[in-house]
């Protein structure tokens, strides 16, 4: 998502490279340039007008700031107003009662019932609560046994009246099995339509009205654009939502629907969500976002991640193994296996400052620790616990038994040697604590 406003930014941007001041005629042409690009991004017209309007009235009072360059001082003002216009600061999920109860509305096809499977598992795995999943679409085909499969996966029961064809009532009912069983969340998928239509409008009022929601997300998809936002409109028009969820990021869209959304409905977008994993959910931080938009990464986003998968006590374990030169293949699939739950590759990347332009034409595969764990489970324990034993013919029959050649397992060895000099060097200087707890 935003790869080209990225780059049509990017050059706008560069208007101002090697101009002494900022003026009056060269704010103008990089914003002009600016306005291009949000209007390619199907970012409102009028938004993207005021937005523009706003940076060029802040730009010219800047002027006494000449030891700032002027291409620095306009984007930390873009930046400044992105982040505004994107709701300033994160907005959290209202739970605080007990059970909490949250709708979930949007259009059919915007991806309601899988986001209710992720909202779940984050509230159960981040927040320590047990939630209750609750099928009130009782007119798509096969919607029940969607949430049924999300719940499974998730471990979340799933709330159902398969002979009911009233969501009022399934609703309802869905509540007091929450406070007869003790689940302290309670999460309603309701129907969608192609369209917004008046029978869809009414039933997910008369839904609202009969359980009296603590939180009501909208569920749009962002491969919409413009359309999105009025959709947004008119749902928040009748049953007056408390913040917006974006799905489908990872696909190909332009992104107006996450920076025009908050100005035209004013209320906060919630969660962001890509991809059809579980795990792939994010609280909505508008800085972040802003971030990954210019160019800068997002490194705080990529530390959570890491602290999520992170074991002190398993970290404590591995330094003093290092330390003592015991870190052998066991340890280093272990490493591996918590950088790949942490999510997909590129994104993680992506979140790398300066490094999200470099792989955005590339097709890093989620696979690509594949065969470096086809290798070492090649290997036999006494091999893995101590690499010195392979020699020649060992990594001869390690390499038939992987599908690799000898020259990967030999690249692979020289990477293990270089990772176990680089971390005992870094444990050795007392570096190691302070990196994982940093993490």
């Amino acid at each position: 998502m935003f790869e080209n406003l990225s780059d049509r930014l990017e050059r706008s941007f560069k208007i101002l490279k090697g101009q002494g001041t900022i003026t009056e005629i060269n704010v103008a042409e990089t914003l002009k340039d600016v306005r291009r690009a949000l209007l390619d991004a199907d970012v409102n017209y009028k938004i993207a007008k005021q937005f523009t309007d706003t940076v060029k009235q802040k730009a010219m009072g800047q002027n006494v700031l000449k030891s700032v360059k002027p291409s620095q001082m306009m984007i930390k003002i873009v930046h400044d107003e992105l982040t505004e216009l994107m709701g300033g600061q994160k907005v959290d999920i209202n739970i605080k009662t007990n059970p909490s109860v949250i709708l979930i509305a949007g259009l059919q096809g915007s991806g309601k019932t899988t986001f209710s499977g992720k909202l779940a598992k984050h509230l159960k795995t981040k927040r320590g609560k047990n939630p209750l999943l609750v099928a009130c679409d009782v007119y798509r085909p096969a919607a029940i046994e969607q949430l049924k499969v999300l719940g499974t996966q998730v471990e979340v029961p799933v709330y159902t009246e398969e002979d009911s064809k009233s969501p009022v009532e399934i609703a309802k009912n869905s509540v007091k099995e929450a406070k007869k069983n003790g689940y302290d969340i309670v999460i309603i998928d309701t129907a969608g339509r192609l369209a917004v239509d008046e029978e869809m409008m009414t039933e997910i009022a008369s839904v609202k009205s009969a359980v009296n929601p603590h939180e009501i997300l909208f569920v749009v998809d962002s491969m919409t654009g413009q359309d999105a936002v009025n959709t947004a409109l008119e749902f928040n028009n009748r049953i007056d939502f408390n913040g917006v969820v974006l799905t489908k990021l990872d696909g190909d869209t332009r992104g107006g629907a996450a920076l025009s959304i908050k100005s035209v409905v004013n209320k906060p977008i919630k969660f962001i969500s890509a991809g059809e994993k579980m795990d792939a959910i994010d609280i909505f931080y508008p800085e972040r976002m802003t971030d990954r938009i210019l160019g800068m990464g997002d490194i705080v986003s990529l530390v959570e991640r890491a602290q999520e998968q992170f074991d002190e006590d398993q970290a404590k374990q591995l330094q003093k193994k290092i330390v003592k030169d015991q870190f052998d293949f066991n340890d280093f699939v272990a490493q591996i296996q918590q950088i790949k739950k942490m999510g997909n590759m590129k994104d993680l990347m992506s979140m790398i400052p300066g490094v999200g332009k470099a792989v955005k034409d590339l097709d890093i595969d989620d696979d690509a620790f594949k065969s470096i764990e086809a290798i070492i489970y090649s290997m036999t324990p006494a091999e893995r616990s101590n690499p010195s034993l392979l020699n020649g013919s060992r990594r001869k029959r390690i390499a038939d038994g992987s599908g690799t050649s000898v020259a990967e397992i030999n690249r692979l060895l020289k990477q293990f040697e270089d990772t176990k000099k680089i971390m005992k060097m870094a444990a050795k200087g007392g570096n190691m604590s302070k990196l994982q707890t940093r993490r």
